[in-house]
């Protein structure tokens, strides 16, 4: 039971960790994004 748990945790712990880095991932492409834009201008 113990270890079931644990790998839960570690997989929630995974999961999260994932969807922050995607989130930071867009943000960064977002502003590189802007930045050809004013360029453009």
């Amino acid at each position: 039971m113990k270890r079931i748990l644990a790998l839960l945790l570690i997989l929630s712990a995974l999961v999260l960790s994932g969807c922050e880095t995607f989130r930071g991932l867009g943000r960064d492409v977002e502003n590189a994004g802007k930045w050809v834009q004013e360029k453009a201008n």
